[in-house]
């Protein structure tokens, strides 16, 4: 059941819910919006309902409309968007500690409003959020590295995770993943319409928030190629489900390095289209 209410009080009959509905089920039922109970199973839960209607008389999923944040007045400045997009670093110095598992869990919470495929919304993120488990994976990643490296069984096109064994089992460096105390799987069904693009997105918004909250990050694709061709039991021990395929992966942490200002980039490449007319 879809739980879709209207406070006729509220409602302005508007006609913005209606109008904005991606899959066209909401109706006028007489003077205010339904939908009709055979319908119900076209909704994909987008909630565009709830959000657009200005007057909050909308309910959808049980959902409060008073419990979501207002949008006038809370929105950041442009200026300030464009400069936490520009001035975002891949960190790679990192202190040994723990961050307070509400900022981690708030990064997460925040993280699952990332759009997917059709609404699809399965995205799983797996966690280390203690760095002495992170500690062990690291030292698991490293010795299964090295006996792979040792045994010739390195595939063609990852012989630099041969300088990565050297690294650490010479110089105790981790370049897999940077000494960083924590880190975030994200994998989907690969049923999902969009798998990987879904669990790309879901991290590129993790990454955003977390530097708006002084919180280090980095893609971390030589630990995604570890999981997903040379090392798949540490896929298993970490948790990730039989079914799901692992989109990317991030690790996490507060840095250990400031900077200072935004690099200079660009400008874009761009190919605009001249549409020749049939």
């Amino acid at each position: 059941m879809l739980s879709f209410s209207v406070d006729r009080q509220k409602c302005t009959r508007c006609g913005q819910c209606v109008q904005d509905c991606p899959v066209k089920i909401i109706a006028f039922d007489g003077n205010y919006p339904a939908i009709a109970a055979e319908r119900e199973g076209s909704c994909f839960e987008c909630q565009h309902c709830m959000a657009v209607c200005p007057t909050g008389a909308v309910s959808i999923l049980g959902k409060n409309p008073a419990e979501s944040a207002s949008l006038a007045g809370n929105l950041p400045v442009p200026e300030k968007l464009e400069t936490l997009i520009k001035g975002r670093r891949s960190v790679r110095q990192y202190k040994d500690e723990n961050m307070k598992p509400e900022v981690i869990q708030r990064l997460l919470d925040v993280s699952c409003h990332a759009p997917t495929g059709v609404n699809f919304r399965q995205v799983l993120f797996t966690v280390v959020d203690d760095r002495e488990i992170m500690a062990d994976l690291r030292r698991e990643t490293m010795a299964g590295l090295g006996r792979l490296l040792r045994e010739g069984k390195l595939p063609p096109g990852r012989e630099y995770f041969n300088d990565c064994v050297r690294a650490w089992e010479e110089e105790g460096i981790d370049t897999i993943y940077r000494g960083a105390p924590h880190l975030v799987v994200a994998s989907a069904p690969r049923d999902c319409p969009t798998p990987e693009a879904d669990c790309i997105i879901a991290l590129a918004y993790f990454e955003l928030f977390a530097q708006s909250l002084g919180v280090g990050t980095v893609w971390n694709g030589l630990a995604r190629w570890t999981y997903t061709e040379l090392l798949p039991e540490l896929s298993v021990k970490l948790g990730i489900p039989e079914n799901h395929r692992i989109g990317y992966v991030m690790a996490f942490g507060m840095p250990d390095v400031q900077y200072h200002r935004t690099v200079q980039r660009g400008p874009a490449r761009v190919a605009r289209v001249s549409w020749q007319k049939s």
